[in-house]
């Protein structure tokens, strides 16, 4: 299970926990949610820990990590998937066709075909967090996917969970799908060395999870501090091509160390911008 703290849209992302877990572990158990977000919070100083939205999948929507996230003392706000029930299901249903208001894309325009509506007050809540409120999207199918046993009449449906009181539904729902570029933060984690866990004992690999984590994390910082424009969001396999395996020369000479590289290169620039940005970094 993977904590990250999300760059934005310009830039990366960096990990703040790896929790290795055994591989019969269930995806919505809330002690190691709790670990988790626990573990997260603690890499965070300490004036930026009351400024958090924590976001979560569907296994993160259960009573016990939401109270846990919810408790006085930590004042997080979330916004955490939620299983479609047969209650949601039935809510769902109730809905006023006026009551659904268009959805957002990626880039906060207005897609076609999808739709989102507050049911919170359609649902017995009872034993939920005070406050929560949950929001359901409804889409058509893209042509030719197959549906699903939660389908309903042909549209797709997702619900997520948030203490938000204020804005949009359109711009709530697009902040919690953008709790997607965590994926990314993992497909990038295992071109890194988490697809394979090397070592024979647990703890051991739980070693490893770490290297791996201090990988991703130079990874991140790198490209925040020294890289500009759509290389801050390049992922290891592309920095790897681009950047780091490129042909050098060390050469010294006026008693300066020079590193030549290939003029013909078509990143050459991008390594030298980067190399002057970090100069520029005040030291200490």
């Amino acid at each position: 299970m993977t904590a990250w703290a999300d760059h934005g849209e310009a830039g990366n992302g960096e990990p703040l926990a790896i929790v290795l877990r055994p591989g019969n572990a269930g995806s919505n158990t809330a002690a190691d949610h709790i670990e988790a977000a626990r573990l997260a919070l603690a890499q965070l100083p300490g004036r930026l820990r009351r400024r958090v939205l924590v976001r979560a999948d569907s296994g993160g929507g259960t009573h016990e990590f939401l109270t846990w996230l919810t408790a006085k003392s930590r004042r997080l706000h979330y916004s955490v998937g939620m299983t479609i029930t047969e209650a949601v299901a039935e809510a769902i249903g109730k809905v006023p066709a006026q009551a659904w208001t268009p959805a957002y894309d990626g880039d906060g325009q207005v897609r076609k075909g999808a739709w989102v509506a507050d049911i919170t007050g359609l649902l017995e809540l009872d034993g939920w967090p005070a406050g929560m409120r949950v929001i359901v999207r409804k889409e058509r199918p893209h042509p030719g996917a197959q549906l699903r046993f939660t389908d309903i009449d042909g549209h797709r449906f997702t619900a997520f969970a948030t203490d938000t009181k204020r804005g949009q539904l359109a711009d709530l729902e697009l902040r919690h799908r953008r709790r997607a570029r965590c994926e990314d933060r993992i497909r990038g984690a295992k071109d890194t060395g988490l697809r394979n866990m090397p070592l024979k004992g647990f703890a051991q690999n739980q070693v490893w999870c770490e290297i791996v984590a201090l990988a991703c994390e130079l990874l991140a910082w790198t490209q925040m501090l020294a890289l500009a424009g759509t290389a801050r969001r390049w992922e290891p396999k592309r920095l790897r091509l681009r950047l780091f395996a490129v042909a050098g020369r060390l050469v010294r000479g006026g008693r300066r160390l020079r590193l030549r590289l290939a003029g013909r290169w078509p990143w050459t620039g991008q390594i030298t911008a980067a190399v002057t940005r970090l100069q520029a970094l005040p030291s200490g």
